[in-house]
């Protein structure tokens, strides 16, 4: 079985729920702590083996290809200053050379249109596909969690996570006919079911390690919801061919395509850094303290 070398990265979205500062500065880069989105996506693809990395952009998006390309007269600029901290910090955005691409997405067409765009890149092999928008806490990166179930499970895969009946609605949500540990044998996937009508609890969560075969399913795929070729689609068609497993991934999920959950995860990722905990607790606790005692 090939190892998973590849990630193909989604981010041609125009981020209109945090507009206006999307209207200049692309959503995947606003700055979670001191990094952007884009960042700790591509830190859990490194922290899985991931080797090469595909971007699917659209216009406007060239701060992205900036900020993974070097900046030699900062460097130097900090290298003569003494500032070595800061060098550091600016290691992990730097790519080997040869090991990004870019590729347009020329107008928004959905997840599966965008995934299979990267289908000359992929080549005959499995490959990730990482949403930057769901940011996940983890002690064991969660695509790590994913690659290591699927050396042994082989077939595409697709992170899972038990949803609210509330929230049900929004997810694609998997049919289960078993499981095993974290992973989930299935029969079916349903796009955004009626809680009433949904076949589990557990929705689908932007983490995929997909086979080849997905290509030539988008390529057949009809348009779905909101007349876009959706990915879920392409997976569920081939549920009796190459096969799909869920996986119920061990860490926190942060919907960071919201305001609420980048808010939500601002807080949480600042609270696990020792120089910002004292800090941010004792201010929290002032501004939380008379509402919590109100209520």
């Amino acid at each position: 079985m090939k190892p998973v070398r590849k990630a193909v990265f989604p981010v041609a979205g125009l981020g209109t729920r945090f507009l206006p500062a999307t209207k200049a500065v692309p959503k995947e880069m606003l700055p979670l702590v001191d990094r952007p989105l884009i960042q700790y996506a591509v830190d859990e693809a490194r922290a899985a083996g991931i080797e090469e990395f595909i971007f699917i952009t659209s216009a406007g998006k060239t701060a992205l290809e900036n900020y993974f390309g070097a900046v030699p007269a900062l460097e130097r600029s900090l290298s003569e200053a003494g500032k070595t901290g800061a060098l550091d910090a600016l290691r992990p955005s730097q790519m080997t050379e040869g090991t990004a691409s870019f590729i347009r997405q020329y107008s928004p067409r959905g997840l599966g249109h965008a995934v299979s765009l990267a289908r000359r890149l992929v080549g005959d092999e499995p490959f990730a596909v990482i949403l930057p928008d769901d940011i996940i806490r983890a002690q064991t990166p969660a695509l790590a969690q994913m690659v290591a179930a699927h050396a042994r499970q082989g077939g595409h895969m697709i992170a899972t996570e038990a949803v609210p009946a509330a929230r049900i609605s929004s997810y694609g949500v998997v049919d289960i006919e078993s499981s095993e540990g974290p992973v989930q044998s299935l029969r079916g996937l349903v796009e955004k079911p009626r809680a009433e009508e949904a076949p589990s609890g557990f929705g689908v969560v932007g983490r995929y390690i997909l086979e080849p075969s997905i290509f030539d399913r988008l390529a057949q795929q009809a348009p779905g919801s909101g007349g876009e070729i959706q990915l879920t689609d392409a997976i569920a068609a081939d549920l009796s061919g190459t096969g799909v497993s869920g996986f119920a991934f061990a860490g926190e999920r942060f919907d960071c395509g919201s305001i609420a959950g980048f808010l939500e995860a601002t807080a949480a990722f600042a609270l696990d850094r020792p120089e910002l905990r004292e800090g941010l607790s004792r201010f929290l606790g002032r501004r939380l303290g008379p509402a919590l005692q109100a209520a």
